[in-house]
């Protein structure tokens, strides 16, 4: 099993940021990346759609002999990582909006959270707020449109901006000097989100911290069970796209920085 791939899945190509963090952290692991950008977004689909779609997915990833699956969306998180892990004997890590270290960080008192309707809707977050937010006052806000702007490459168009412009006002305007990227295709829109609220805001996502949690579970984490790979060299990653794969290269390479070769999803 040390040899054996992680297993990473997310909505669209917006999990590379979180890949990007476990492949700095883990860079003699072997990777299996699943954008499942012929159903995005999932942030506007029921809980049932998303559940069939991470079963359809992780049903794959062990296929390809996954050791561990990270479900590198806040949205798939919150609807489906419980039934994954009632129902499969793998180990699953996903993925919880930064509110605690935003709480933390806030002086102002105020804190931003921009997510999907999805997330936004879910138990999971609420209790993230309910249990530590305490006297900062937590501002959500719903962002239709911008997975669909990072999957289209359109990083940095007039018509992204418009959005991100439209999503930050309101955290601005309540007084939040934190924001939590809560969906991990806003990380991709960073630069830009930096740019419209001002450099005094600070902006976080959970990747590294997933990274983290990813690398203490293969070490065991009490269990005594220690998974991480052997290997002295550096691993690999393979892609899949239930998209086109030649979208899936095109964007895909220009968010990960290097040229990527992927394969079709198989139905």
């Amino acid at each position: 099993m040390n040899d054996a791939p992680i297993g990473v899945f997310d909505s669209g190509l917006g999990g590379m940021s979180v890949l990007r963090e476990l492949v700095r952290r883990l860079p003699h692991e072997n990777f299996v990346y699943v954008a499942d950008s012929g159903h995005c977004p999932y942030g506007s689909k029921s809980q049932q759609q998303i559940i069939a779609r991470a079963v359809a997915i992780t049903d794959f990833l062990l296929g390809r002999g996954a050791k561990l699956i990270v479900v590198a969306c806040n949205t798939a998180t919150v609807a489906a990582v419980e039934y994954l892990r009632a129902n499969y004997s793998s180990g699953f890590v996903g993925m919880e909006p930064a509110v605690k270290p935003a709480v933390a960080l806030t002086r102002s008192g105020v804190v931003g959270v921009l997510a999907t309707v999805a997330t936004l809707s879910g138990e999971k977050l609420h209790k993230l707020i309910d249990r530590h937010a305490g006297s900062v006052r937590i501002i959500t806000q719903p962002c239709p449109g911008l997975p669909e702007r990072v999957e289209a490459g359109e990083l940095e168009s007039a018509e992204t901006r418009i959005l991100v412009e439209r999503y930050t006002a309101p955290l601005l305007a309540g007084g939040a000097d934190v924001m939590v990227l809560g969906s991990t295709h806003y990380p991709f829109l960073r630069p830009l989100i930096q740019q419209v609220v001002g450099g005094e805001v600070k902006l976080l996502d959970t990747g590294e911290a997933v990274a983290r949690r990813v690398e203490g579970v293969l070490a065991g984490s009490g269990n005594g069970e220690d998974l991480r790979a052997d290997r002295i060299g550096r691993g690999g990653v393979e892609w899949f796209s239930s998209g086109t794969p030649q979208h899936m290269q095109a964007i895909g390479s220009r968010l990960w920085g290097l040229p990527i070769v992927a394969s079709a999803l198989p139905v």
